[in-house]
């Protein structure tokens, strides 16, 4: 069932909250909290508005995947899936806990809803345009959803499966890319710049969209595009903020991955819930 406009804003907000909280019950082991924040709109937008799924049969041979190539922001992950129903929200105070099921990368084998485990970057865009050729191989009707850091674009196996997947005119392959022009390192374009996205990504004979990746509106029409628009893969280039959500956080390379205190919490959530 696809939710309104309002409902998925609303659920990127609760999105937010628990990759804050979740940091905080971490502790010393902390998370990447920054690249989780960047991301909330494009998972409420995908699990509420977009995807076919069922969460009682996560495994449903019908359903649409999604590859986390960025599995570094698997914060901005679990919450989706927990609020979707696949697991109880209370496995959200497990992160990184001992024995936990939720590590810092997603565990296809541990956590209900996850397609593929993931972390390595790079991996993600190749693993996905294979999802997505199985599907047209066994007449399959879903859709491959893979979301890459900006940074990780620096990986040479991102631009070979660009071009297979343009030659296999692989048109349920949908490749969401945050940009938010940090990495690990620093900004993106004092490393290795990424230049026009769109035009690259086009000069392969990818369709490409530009969007503003926290603005739910433009990422569904995204999204409707890259599925009517057949006859090639499509990538949804959304411009986002790492860290958005918390002024403290925002921009800031040191928080890529970083630990909170509960004075820092406070406040964070009191920004995202707009009392600040």
């Amino acid at each position: 069932m696809r939710s309104d406009i309002k409902t998925i804003e609303e659920k990127a907000r609760i999105i937010r909250r628990h990759i804050i909280t979740m940091t905080l019950e971490a502790g010393d082991q902390g998370g990447h909290v920054s690249p989780a924040l960047s991301m909330a709109e494009i998972m409420a937008t995908l699990y509420f508005g977009v995807m076919d799924y069922d969460v009682k049969d996560p495994r449903w041979p019908d359903r649409d995947r999604f590859v986390l190539s960025k599995g570094h922001g698997v914060l901005g992950y679990y919450p989706a899936l927990a609020e979707a129903g696949f697991f109880p929200l209370e496995m959200l105070k497990t992160f990184e806990k001992k024995d936990s099921y939720l590590g810092g990368h997603p565990c296809s084998k541990l956590v209900p809803g996850i397609d593929i485990s993931s972390g390595s970057m790079g991996q993600g865009l190749p693993v996905g345009l294979g999802m997505a050729k199985a599907a047209t191989m066994d007449d399959k009707g879903y859709y491959v959803y893979v979301l890459i850091g900006d940074g990780e674009l620096n990986e040479g196996s991102v631009w070979e499966a660009v071009m297979l997947a343009a030659q296999l005119k692989t048109d349920n392959l949908v490749a969401i890319i945050d940009k938010n022009g940090l990495q690990h390192d620093g900004y993106i374009s004092d490393i290795v710049g990424n230049g026009p996205m769109a035009e690259r990504f086009g000069s392969f004979g990818w369709g490409a969209i530009e969007c503003d990746g926290h603005d739910v509106g433009q990422l569904l029409k995204a999204f409707e595009y890259a599925k009517s628009d057949k006859g090639r893969p499509h990538v949804v280039i959304a411009e986002t903020i790492k860290g958005k959500g918390v002024s403290f956080i925002e921009n800031k390379v040191e928080w890529h991955h970083a630990l909170i205190d509960a004075e820092q919490a406070e406040k964070a959530i009191k920004e995202i819930d707009g009392v600040l």
